[in-house]
């Protein structure tokens, strides 16, 4: 809608970049286009404002098949006004020159004239199909048959109306008949549902069987296992007494070889001593009896020496000096008492 605002007794129109406006004095046109904005008086002027842009129509509307069915069709088309020129010349988009509000419903008429052209085709081809065929491959040839009316249409081209495009978004039969089409497909999958859920049951139980004969077989397997354990630890208790033994065997052997060679060893050196000591002792009897001979002989030669120094002294001296030797054997005498009976005697004696 044109932008309208009053100055004076003049008025001022702005439009919009998609809004095409058609200026008219006495019959003569003095501007057109797009995006315009100018002065004029409300008393002369006859405004048209028509859009350029792309406008979208949702339609909604029945159809009854082959079968009789009533079914809802929803389409919606996109058009614009191409010739804008000729559209205002064919509708009444005039606007207010005081309000710059349209006078009347232009765009209302372009919806029907679309509504009417478009449902025609739809409902002649629906006409020729039953409803299992128009709701699974009807969309298609419904909306091939809409959008090649529309195109080909003389009146939207004598307008200015351009189709750009144009969409079947459903085809729809009556709530209670939908329920009634959908109830096989229901129990189909209900009864696909049922299907999954036994499967599943009975894969769980397949699975629990198999858990369970799992764990039965780790049982099995961990007491195979500890009798393997026990086996071993006995088979390594009895190596290691074996070993033990062998190795208290090879300790005997080697201390009885010990001793035995220590006493081998012992009795050489006892043999080695005895005979050292036997040597030393031949050989300390030699000596001794070789000092014995020695000191024989030399004792023999001083006693010869002594008797023959004493060979040549007067019997007086000599028996002094037997009485001198006589009294280094004595005991000591602390005191001698000589009677004179002894003495009387003792001088006899010397005296002969």
């Amino acid at each position: 809608m044109a932008d309208v605002t009053r100055r004076f007794h003049l008025r001022h129109l702005r439009g919009a970049p998609t809004s095409w406006v058609s200026h008219t004095v006495k019959g003569r046109e003095k501007r057109s286009g797009t995006g315009l904005s100018f002065w004029y008086r409300p008393l002369t002027a006859v405004l048209s404002e028509v859009p350029v842009d792309d406008r979208e129509l949702p339609l909604l509307f029945h159809a009854r098949t082959e079968d009789f069915a009533d079914v809802t069709v929803q389409a919606t088309v996109t058009y614009r006004f191409s010739d804008p020129a000729a559209a205002a010349g064919r509708l009444d988009f005039s606007i207010d020159p005081y309000r710059g509000a349209w006078r009347g419903q232009p765009l209302d008429q372009v919806a029907t004239l679309l509504a009417e052209l478009a449902q025609q085709p739809a409902l002649d081809v629906l006409a020729r199909v039953p409803l299992a065929e128009a709701l699974t491959t009807g969309i298609a040839p419904v909306r091939q048959s809409v959008a090649d009316a529309l195109a080909g249409d003389p009146r939207l081209s004598e307008t200015g109306v351009s189709v750009v495009s144009a969409r079947v978004v459903a085809i729809r039969p009556e709530p209670d008949l939908e329920r009634a089409l959908q109830t096989p497909t229901r129990e189909q999958v209900q009864q696909d549902a049922d299907k999954a859920t036994y499967a599943r049951r009975a894969h769980a139980v397949q699975q629990e069987r198999q858990i369970a004969e799992n764990e039965l077989q780790s049982k099995i397997e961990l007491a195979r296992r500890q009798q393997e354990l026990v086996e071993q630890h006995g088979a390594n208790t009895r190596r290691e007494a074996e070993l033990d033994a062998e190795t208290q065997l090879v300790a005997a052997k080697a201390d009885a070889d010990r001793k035995e060679v220590a006493s081998i060893a012992a009795t050489e050196r006892s043999k080695r001593a005895a005979l050292a000591e036997a040597e030393a002792t031949r050989v300390r009897d030699d000596a001794r009896a070789t000092g014995a001979r020695l000191v024989g002989l030399a004792e023999a030669e001083a006693e010869a020496a002594r008797l023959a120094a004493y060979q040549d002294l007067p019997p007086a001296v000599l028996q002094a000096l037997a009485l001198k030797e006589l009294a280094g054997q004595l005991p000591q005498v602390n005191e001698l008492t000589i009677t004179p009976d002894v003495l009387t005697k003792l001088v006899g004696r010397l005296g002969s």
